[in-house]
């Protein structure tokens, strides 16, 4: 009995001995890591910034988009008609400008004929000042003159005033003109602004998450199209506790070990880029008090993605 004993203690050890050894293994791969998150990305939720109906919406979640790329459109049609109404506006109120020039050509006519006649007036004057000097002509002739000079002298200025007054008005009625249709401009430059915020523009490269919105349904300005993140650096959140804390530094490198698809773990270089200053709860399900009583501080550390990290993946840090 004895014998069967002691072989039956024999068995058991043996068929224990590796269920410590991987138990041991667990509990030393588990102590060798520092910290362990969740990787997450930057999103970015790109919105509608014009009213209408989508005409076109040519993007697929999981598609990459560069910069600038235009994946759409929003019908136009009313902005488009508006815009083409206000041009019209601004030109028939172009007709109605006033051509200074040739509204005051006649009174620079009238001043060259007038001036002409002083010109001549002047000549005689001085032929009849000699001819009063050799007793040829009378004095009366010679205040005759004059008085014709001074009248036509008085003419001149009489119709330079007026063409001086009829271009004050004239541009007195072109400024009000071009007062009334600068308004018209400024509404012209909003609605070339709606017209280009009505294409859909992408605005940063990264990888479409989610697709909010279909052709032909209808867009407000505010209302969200899709959601964008760049997934070439991924950020892995990660928790630290408080005796950690002093031992981490911005922009230190550190490993992060991620599990492939054969069990094995996957090592990426990671930099830490940002360490919160405020403690918080340990982030899981919390079984008692004493875990609730747990405080860790959040980290983010980027890793250069290669393709294989996804947002949600689970990681694990080392930093020595």
């Amino acid at each position: 009995m004895k014998r069967h004993t002691s072989i039956f203690t024999v068995v058991l050890a043996i068929a224990f001995c590796p269920l410590c050894i991987l138990f041991s293994s667990c509990q030393d791969h588990k102590n060798n890591d520092d910290a362990s998150g969740t990787f997450e990305a930057t999103e970015t939720i790109i919105s509608a910034q014009a009213n209408g109906v989508i005409e076109a919406f040519n993007i697929h979640e999981g598609q990459t988009l560069d910069s600038g790329m235009s994946v759409g459109y929003i019908d136009t049609t009313q902005l488009f008609l508006k815009k083409k109404q206000l041009e019209a506006q601004v030109k028939a109120m172009g007709y109605k400008l006033p051509d200074i020039s040739a509204q005051t050509a006649q009174f620079k006519q009238q001043a060259a004929v007038t001036q002409s006649d002083l010109d001549y007036l002047l000549n005689e004057k001085r032929r009849t000042e000699n001819l009063v000097k050799a007793d040829a002509a009378t004095p009366k002739q010679l205040d005759d003159i004059n008085a014709k000079i001074a009248t036509a002298k008085e003419q001149i200025k009489a119709i330079y005033k007026q063409g001086a007054a009829q271009t004050s008005a004239l541009k007195t009625q072109r400024s009000g003109i071009s007062a009334d249709v600068q308004p018209l401009y400024f509404q012209i430059e909003q609605l070339n602004d709606q017209l280009k915020k009505s294409k859909i523009i992408n605005p940063v490269n990264g990888t479409v998450l989610t697709k909010f919105a279909e052709a032909n349904e209808m867009a407000t300005t505010g209302k969200p199209l899709y959601s964008i993140a760049d997934l070439s650096n991924i950020i892995l959140r990660a928790y630290i506790t408080g005796n950690q804390f002093g031992a981490v530094k911005l922009k230190q490198k550190v490993k992060v070990m991620v599990d492939d698809t054969t069990g094995k773990s996957k090592e990426y270089e990671g930099i830490i880029e940002w360490i919160s200053d405020k403690a918080e709860f340990t982030p899981k399900t919390i079984q008692t008090k004493d875990e609730r009583a747990n405080l860790v501080y959040a980290i983010k550390i980027r890793v250069k993605n290669d393709g294989y990290l996804k947002i949600g993946m689970y990681g694990e840090v080392k930093f020595n």
